[in-house]
Formats: structure tokens, C-alpha cells, sequence
């Protein structure tokens, strides 16, 4: 029994670290909004279960899975638990006339949690912290030209950040617990932009077009506090209170610039660097999470979560100038969810055993086009197979998510400065997540030889 315990964790772990280095720079489809800032910022929401309640839980005690969302919680860890997570996205972004379709998958997270006595546990792991995944394309008339030329404007943006940790949570009396987060933040982003000029006469034959390429790579530490407070209001309902500080951080790296000349094809003509690992840094904002809760210690939650991030105080990298160059603001985002276990201990149920979840979460987005607040929508929805064969000292849950949301609107105005008319782009999505949980009683004394 004992090494087919082994042999589950071995494979699931070759599983997991042959999709690995899909965590840094997930390609989730093309994403426009990932062009702001460091991409789509994940902003510590959780794994698989949290994912099913809407990316919240920062006050919700859990001894099944890894609540890497709030390290205070690591305190309430009773068995050795690893986790997994793989995620798919499908998108669909469209403006009043036009539309596209795409979508991926990639491992979503790894992480591990031991119960080190008991009010103290740790965890360690690796998840996504930021996503950069666009290409553009803009035709522009020279006004004043004779010959009628336009310009052909190519943007592409690929990589993301990955985030990798160490986590521990101390339970300081009954009742209150804090836990502290040291991750290490690397990763690179590749930005290019390609403009050539060309009239209609020169359709039918071969152009070439010159080639800004762009190298970011980062890497520096992060740090997280966090704090939670158990409470009960009667015997059949308790409440939970929870804070979650990120630091703000200065994330150093390095950055290239290369230009060159190719044809439509894409052959290169010639190249030259401007410079190469000219060292910098960028800035991330501070993110401030509140979260309350209330459950019966028994089959079901509700939780309500709050978060802040300072996005004004962004910064990119030092002089680039790839990057955008918009001014971001602050965000607020509001979650509410819960789940639901009938009875976990039914024998002639199945399904009592299963836990469902749901939540919904609004949030704003930090650009703001001609003043215009942005909002990102979502609904959720998951749930948790025991399998059957789990027993008090061994179990494995499979767990699934799904969120379906919207981000932006089809609104337009006028970019005065460049005297147009510019369409907002309005993003569809649907997210799903599949989880693996292991749980075992590691380090059990023997006391019968």
C-alpha cells in the first residue's frame, strides 16, 4: 500500500514538472489587456477550491487543500498535502465589427503543505503571477502623402512572471493565527513591434518592414504577512476574519533592445543591438486583502472577500519604452462565495460526500481608456470528488472550477491626439480548473512494533 501511495505522488509530481515551465509565460490566448502594466496580474485568488467560490477564502479554514491565498491558514494543516492544479481558457474578443476566437491549457499551480506540529505548518510552491499574451495589428493613411501609403503597425507581446514560494503559518493561542509568504519572482516578456509602409501598388509585391524587439527578464524576491481570527457566535455558527498584505515590491531585471529589417515573410535582412542585459527595475503595488466567513464547522461556508492593489503606483521598467505608457489606477475587487459538503462522512451516498461551490466577483481594471472605469465580471462554480477508497490516514480529491466572465465593453471615443475613433474590445471567457489532492499522515510514531 505504501508504495502505491509513493508511485500516485511520483507520477503526479513527473506529471506536474514536465508542464512546469508552462507556468512561466502562460500563453492563454490572446489577450489585449495584457499589454497594461506586467499583463493580466493574477493577484494571489487561490487554487482549485478557491477558484470554485470565486477566488475567495482568505477567512476560510480548510484541512483538505492547500490554501496557499493565505499563508495564516497553513496553521490548520493536518496532513501532508499536495496538490496540483491545470487549467484551460477559452476566450472570444470582439469589438462592434469585429471578432476572435482563442484559447489553452497549462499546468495552473504545484503546491505542498506539512503540518510541522501542531499549530505550525509550511508549504512551498509554484504558481503564475503575471500573463503576457496579445498581437495587434493597426493600418494607418498617411494623410498627406500623394501616393496614398499606409502604415502597417504590428505589436506582439509573449511571456509572463512566474512565482515560486515558501510559506508558514503559526497558530498563536486558540484562535488567531499569522503566517508570512517569501516568494521569488522571475520570469521574461518579449515585446516587438514591426511597422512597414506601403501603397496599394506595393500588395503585389514583396515589402519589408522594420522590427522593434524588446527583452525584459525579471527576478527578485516578494514578500506577503497575513493574519486570521476564529471566533464562534454560537454553537452552530462560527466566523472567521482574515487580512493579507503583498508588499509592494521592486522587482530588478534586465533589458535588450534589438532592431532589424525583415521581409513580410519574416526573414531577417539585418540586425543590430542597441544594447544587451541593461540592468533596471519595475515596481508592483501593494495588495491589501480582507476577508470574513461564516461556516457551521460542518458542511458550509459563505465568504466575502475585498482586495486593493495601488496600481498608481506602478512603474515599468527603467526607460522602456515598449511598455505601455497609460496611467494605471488604483483597483477594487469584491468577492462573494461559499460551498456546501451534505455529509462527508455518508457511507450510503456518494454525493452527500461531494462539495459544491459557487461565487461571483467584480472587479475594476487598472486602465482606464479617455477616463472610462473598466470592469472585469465573473461567475463560478466547482466541486470536489473524495474518491472512494480514502481512509483516516490517506485521501485523494479531484476538484474542478469553472468561471465564465467578461471583461471591458464595446464602447468607443476619440483619441483626440491621434484624431480617431477607437472601439474598446470586450473579452468573453470561460476558465476551467482541474485539481488533484493528495492528503497523508506523514512522521506517525509507531506504537506497536
Amino acid at each position: 500500500m505504501l508504495k502505491t501511495k509513493f508511485a500516485g505522488l511520483a507520477g503526479l509530481t513527473l506529471l506536474s514538472l514536465l508542464a512546469a515551465p508552462r507556468t512561466q509565460g502562460q500563453g492563454l490566448g490572446n489577450s489585449p489587456y495584457s499589454r497594461v502594466g506586467f499583463g493580466d496580474f493574477t493577484g494571489n485568488v487561490g487554487g482549485v477550491r478557491q477558484q470554485g467560490m470565486g477566488g475567495v477564502g482568505l477567512a476560510a479554514p480548510n484541512t483538505v487543500n492547500v490554501n496557499e491565498l493565505n499563508p495564516a491558514m497553513l496553521a490548520y494543516v493536518t496532513r501532508t498535502t499536495y496538490e496540483a492544479g491545470f487549467s484551460a481558457l477559452f476566450r472570444r474578443l470582439h469589438t462592434v465589427s469585429q471578432s476572435n476566437r482563442s484559447g489553452s491549457a497549462s499546468l495552473s499551480y504545484l503546491a505542498l503543505a506539512v503540518p510541522l506540529s501542531k499549530n505550525w505548518g509550511a508549504a512551498a510552491g509554484l504558481k503564475p503571477y503575471t500573463s503576457v499574451d496579445y498581437e495587434a495589428n493597426t493600418v494607418k493613411t498617411i494623410a498627406t502623402d500623394p501616393n496614398k501609403a499606409s502604415v502597417l503597425t504590428q505589436e506582439r507581446g509573449k511571456g509572463g512572471l512566474s512565482e515560486a514560494y515558501l510559506s508558514q503559518g503559526y497558530r498563536i493561542g486558540k484562535n488567531f493565527s499569522l503566517g508570512a509568504t517569501a516568494s521569488y519572482v522571475f520570469g521574461s516578456i518579449d515585446l516587438s513591434t514591426g511597422t512597414s509602409v506601403f501603397t496599394s501598388a506595393d500588395l503585389a509585391t514583396d515589402i519589408t518592414k522594420v522590427v522593434r524587439l524588446e527583452h525584459l527578464h525579471y527576478s527578485d524576491f516578494a514578500f506577503r504577512g497575513a493574519a486570521h481570527y476564529r471566533g464562534k457566535i454560537n454553537d452552530k455558527l462560527n466566523y472567521n476574519l482574515a487580512g493579507v498584505y503583498s508588499f509592494q515590491t521592486d522587482l530588478s531585471g534586465t533589458r535588450s533592445l534589438t532592431q532589424r529589417r525583415e521581409t513580410a515573410n519574416g526573414f531577417e535582412i539585418e540586425r543590430f543591438d542597441e544594447f544587451v542585459d541593461r540592468k533596471g527595475k519595475a515596481i508592483v503595488p501593494a495588495l491589501t486583502q480582507l476577508g470574513v466567513s461564516f461556516d457551521n464547522n460542518k458542511s458550509w461556508s459563505v465568504n466575502v472577500d475585498a482586495a486593493h492593489q495601488q496600481w498608481s503606483k506602478y512603474q515599468p521598467f527603467t526607460n522602456s519604452s515598449a511598455t505601455t505608457t497609460a496611467t494605471l489606477k488604483n483597483t477594487v475587487r469584491i468577492g462573494v462565495g461559499g460551498e456546501y459538503t451534505p455529509d462527508a462522512s455518508s457511507v450510503d451516498n456518494y454525493f452527500k460526500r461531494v462539495s459544491y461551490r459557487v461565487g461571483l466577483t467584480a472587479a475594476q481594471m487598472p486602465y482606464q481608456p479617455n477616463g472610462q472605469t473598466l470592469y472585469d465580471r465573473a461567475v463560478s462554480w466547482g466541486f470536489s470528488f473524495p474518491l472512494p477508497t480514502a481512509t483516516p490516514l490517506d485521501a485523494t480529491v479531484l476538484s474542478l472550477a469553472f468561471t465564465y466572465g467578461q471583461r471591458g465593453n464595446l464602447d468607443s471615443y476619440t483619441n483626440t491626439a491621434e484624431a480617431r475613433t477607437v472601439n474598446n474590445v470586450k473579452d468573453d471567457y470561460l476558465k476551467m480548473q482541474l485539481g488533484v489532492t493528495l492528503n497523508n499522515r506523514w512522521f506517525i510514531k509507531r506504537r506497536i512494533e
